[in-house]
């Protein structure tokens, strides 16, 4: 239930796009917001079909029926018109149904987690097209952005390629955040131990608003960052600047990073642990902590009668393959933890 509602009531929904409707409509730069687009002014035009004759009519009969107007009749017994019922009742009953019957394909269309079916109205994907992965951590109070297949990682700011498909997969370090750019799509929920995903293109070069839309404390107003949309010959020359810096990102420097802090400056690290986008979501950046997914699945052995000692042992076996490889700090606490 609550995954269907962030990945498609916030969506596609008519009414909650209106909230980003004033950069969205007004220039969407990216074939899902332009859809948004046309979706938020479809639905607007549908309501005032009901709004504005609601409204012309108030005026007149205040105008037909004033004090001072001695044409008009006075039916003091008059109760009933099938006429006028038809149409209070049927006009209303088809705009809803025009609407949800809109909105039911919009949300099934503009789900987030769908791939891409095209570029833009004119261009379908092609099959061989292979998306931008981007894994997007909403932190305290600034965004980490890390390039998987590229070995790099941003602070507070994106960029990708014009007209190529784009995966964002998000989560949130610790509250509840939303990732939004309103000239490339619609908002999505960030959550901590969760990930959600997005999948959008940009098809106009340029630099774009994105922020978070969610407050979550104290840098909420400050946790802004720059969308860069490029050319792929621009993308490929700001990869290859991001991968000159010499900072790197593993769980040490992760471990740093993640304290709160306001008005982060663009920071761009050379490499990235390529296992730490997966800690983060299991909330196991420390080693010494159990990852979600191992509890989960420790969860299913024990509903299928494993005992407590068994699932204890293969946790330090876990914790002692780690340590081969890495410094762990294994005490009889964590070994029974």
């Amino acid at each position: 239930m609550l995954s269907t509602f962030l990945r498609r009531g916030l969506f596609a929904a008519p009414l909650i796009a209106l909230a980003g409707c004033d950069t969205v409509v007004m220039n969407p730069s990216g074939d899902i917001a332009a859809q948004q687009a046309h979706l938020v002014t479809v639905s607007t035009l549908l309501m005032l079909l009901i709004i504005v004759p609601v409204i012309a009519l108030t005026i007149l009969f205040a105008w037909r029926y004033r004090q001072s107007n001695k044409a008009a009749k006075y039916e003091p017994d008059w109760d009933h018109s099938t006429r006028l019922e038809l149409v209070i009742w049927g006009a209303p009953l088809l705009i809803i149904i025009v609407l949800g019957l809109l909105t039911w394909i919009s949300t099934h269309t503009l789900d987030p987690y769908r791939p891409l079916q095209r570029i833009d109205a004119q261009r379908p994907v092609a099959a061989s097209v292979k998306p931008l992965e981007v894994q997007v951590v909403a932190m305290d109070w600034k965004w980490l952005f890390i390039y998987p297949e590229q070995g790099i990682a941003t602070v507070n700011e994106l960029a990708a390629p014009v007209d190529v498909p784009v995966r964002f997969k998000i989560t949130a370090s610790t509250v509840m955040n939303s990732f939004y750019v309103p000239a490339l799509a619609g908002q999505i929920y960030a959550m901590a131990g969760m990930e959600t995903q997005l999948n959008a293109v940009i098809n106009k070069p340029g630099v774009y608003e994105g922020f978070s839309a969610n407050y979550s404390g104290a840098g909420f107003s400050d946790m802004r960052f720059k969308f860069h949309g490029m050319t792929q010959a621009d993308f490929d020359k700001w990869v290859q600047s991001t991968k000159a810096s010499a900072e790197q990102l593993d769980r040490a420097s992760y471990t740093v990073l993640e304290k709160p802090s306001i008005k982060d400056k663009v920071r761009h690290f050379g490499s990235v642990d390529h296992e730490l986008y997966d800690a983060i979501v299991n909330r196991c950046v420390d080693r010494n902590a159990t990852c979600i997914r191992d509890m989960m699945a420790e969860d299913a052995e024990r509903a299928r009668g494993a005992s407590t000692e068994a699932l204890a042992a293969k946790r330090t076996e876990r914790r002692l393959a780690v340590a081969g490889t890495e410094e762990v700090c294994l005490t009889p606490e964590t070994k029974k933890n």
